[in-house]
């Protein structure tokens, strides 16, 4: 019988081989080790075969496992969230809708002092340098989870013993020698291969958290600078309003000295001085509640830049408050998603939750690992390395946890519950975004409107209050008049100053709810610039203001964050100057009318109060 074919061969038996010729003979090994081959083979197509009712036995279609990238669980997509098209505003000339950079944002305000106080507070704040280890720690963890994805357990082991064997023991007549050496040299290895994508699972986990982190520092970064600028902006507003209140209190005493006079003369009743002293000492004691919210403000300023509570007074100098642009460039509501950092974190926070998913879901599936142990032992150390002396076990294992009884089952859908509630944590993250975005724009808007009315209030209050003086002195009205007109033009021009400073503070709300001033980080914080502090009466530096798109946040979280500097707490901020007094008076601005003593007062007025007249 003639056998074709090397297929042929392998059909044939022991008993077939023998009967033919000696070249048929030869080829009986080949039989034998076709034979062992299908024997060896044999559990790897059963393997094949059950690869589709290991996929049916999990929550993971095959085909949806085979696109995931030979991985279980769902892939992630960016969930929808609700933005406007337009801003409420967005008709009114000063929005501006066009794209700018908003990483500098502070520079509009064109305040020296400003600029100072927030590269001091960049370089020496608590809570971000917090943030930052926090970052670092994430950064840990990303790394600790790509080193599961290869060989888990790598161990060398080694030991000498001295051993001695009992004679007392059964079969003791076998003991050929009592006392021997016993040397051990070896290595363990163990390799969970991710058949099912969980070690790449927690990867995408820990790279999603990475990146939860880096927007959180950023999200602190944007908090700092905007907290900076308020308060800032708070003390420069009390600051005008203790003036104010203190030359009201100076025209009130003159006032007082007006209504004493005429008393005196005959020409007016004792309740006259008092009600003028009264109003004096009311408006006075508006002066300790501004003192202590100044001193407040500065407390917090102070916390901000990671310092010790001081007086700033020696470092700010006096000054106005700030004044702000009258028209804001915000871009569209679209562009929260990409520029403020929390909506960016509570995305990324879904993201790795989305990954959890899967890892849940590998536990559905055996675990298949590789295991191998490689020994050297022998009784004298010489022979450690010889041949002879290895011994080693290799090959693969699997476990896979059955009777579960709804354990894997229900951790799934926990997941996948704590994933959609992460994604409606991002959607509601939009909406207080633009909430917070509204109402800035609302409030510098308005405010603007507020400061126009105000001003025309105080100016007519001012002429009130001069036309009442004159029109008193010579009898025509009663003091009650004058008393009510002095104390609302008190209160009109803290209102006028409130409302500046309303102005600043909108615009600052605004760039903050924008997520303005993250991209800080990314610039060396050894190049800042270094502003010097402004001496009383000098005049900013135009600052130029980039037009750059700010970049998308995709592939954050290989960014480099840059060390703040350790910075001594009381360091005095770059070129601050040193003789600048404190107590020098800041002038006021020429919008609001100057403070003056009445014109028709008489010159017989003395020069020091009376002894019954205490002085402010």
């Amino acid at each position: 019988m003639a056998v074709r074919g090397r297929g042929a061969v392998r059909t044939l038996d022991h008993n077939h081989v023998s009967t033919y010729t000696p070249a048929f003979r030869a080829l009986r090994p080949a039989v034998d080790v076709g034979k062992e081959r299908r024997q060896f083979r044999r559990p790897w197509w059963v393997l094949s075969l059950l690869l589709p009712l290991l996929a049916a036995a999990g929550c993971t279609p095959w085909r949806d496992y085979i696109r995931n990238g030979l991985k279980v669980g769902p892939n992630y997509r960016r969930p929808p969230a609700p933005v406007a098209s337009q801003w409420i505003d967005a008709a009114d000339p000063r929005v501006r809708s066009q794209e700018v950079s908003l990483r500098n944002w502070w520079t509009v305000f064109n305040d020296p002092v400003l600029n100072s106080l927030i590269d001091t507070a960049y370089r020496q704040n608590l809570t971000l340098r917090d943030a930052g280890f926090r970052v670092l720690q994430a950064r840990a963890q990303l790394g600790i989870a790509v080193g599961l994805f290869f060989p888990q357990t790598q161990t060398m082991n080694g030991d000498f013993l001295r051993e001695a064997a009992t004679r007392n023991t059964a079969n003791r007549s076998f003991i050929a020698k009592r006392y021997y050496d016993q040397w051990d040299y070896g290595f363990n290895l163990a390799w969970e291969i991710d058949f099912w994508g969980r070690f790449r699972r927690m990867i995408e986990a820990a790279d999603a958290r990475l990146n939860v982190s880096v927007e959180g520092y950023d999200g602190v970064l944007v908090t700092l600078l905007g907290d900076v600028a308020a308060a800032y902006v708070q003390i420069r507003t009390l600051e005008r309003e203790i003036e104010l209140t203190q030359k009201n209190v100076q025209l009130q005493y003159q006032t007082l000295v007006l209504a004493d006079a005429r008393f005196q003369g005959g020409t007016a009743t004792r309740l006259d001085v008092e009600q003028a002293k009264t109003v004096m000492k009311a408006t006075e004691a508006q002066i300790p509640g501004l003192k202590i919210s100044l001193r407040q403000a500065n407390n917090r300023l102070c916390i901000l830049m990671g310092m010790p509570p001081e007086d700033l007074q020696k470092r700010i100098g006096p000054g106005q408050i700030p004044t702000a642009p009258r028209d804001v460039v915000v871009g569209i509501p679209a562009d929260l998603l990409r520029r403020r950092p929390d909506v960016r974190a509570a995305e990324r926070a879904a993201a790795a939750q989305s990954a959890q998913i899967g890892i849940a879901e590998a536990e559905f599936y055996p675990h298949i690992s590789l295991v191998g142990t490689l020994d050297y032992s022998s009784q004298s150390f010489h022979n450690l390395i010889d041949p002879g002396s290895f011994s080693g076990i290799v090959g693969p294992s699997y476990s896979w946890n059955i009777l579960n009884y709804g354990r894997i089952l229900n951790n799934v859908r926990a997941q996948n519950a704590l994933f959609q509630q992460l994604v409606v944590d991002y959607q509601m993250a939009v909406l207080n975004a633009a909430e917070e975005a509204e109402d800035g724009l609302v409030t510098f808007l308005e405010s603007q409107e507020q400061t126009k009315s105000q001003s025309e209030a105080v100016e007519a209050a001012q002429n009130a209050v001069d036309i009442s003086l004159a029109q008193y002195q010579g009898g025509q009205v009663d003091f009650n008049r004058v008393a009510v007109l002095e104390l609302q033009l008190v209160q009109q021009q803290n209102l006028l100053a409130q409302a500046r400073g309303q102005i600043a503070t909108g615009l600052i709300n605004v760039y903050r709810a924008l997520g303005g001033g993250w991209e800080l980080r990314l610039d060396n914080p050894q190049a800042l610039p270094e502003v010097a502090l402004a001496a009383p009466n000098s005049t900013p530096e135009t600052t130029d203001k980039s037009q750059e798109a700010i970049p998308t946040p995709t592939g954050q979280s290989s960014t480099q964050l840059p060390v703040p500097p350790p910075v001594l707490p009381n360091a005095q901020p770059p070129n601050a100057p040193s003789n600048t007094p404190s107590n020098a008076p800041p002038s006021i601005p020429p919008t609001v009318p100057p403070i003056t003593a009445p014109s028709p007062l008489p010159n017989s007025l003395p020069s020091a109060p009376p002894a019954a007249i205490p002085a402010p």
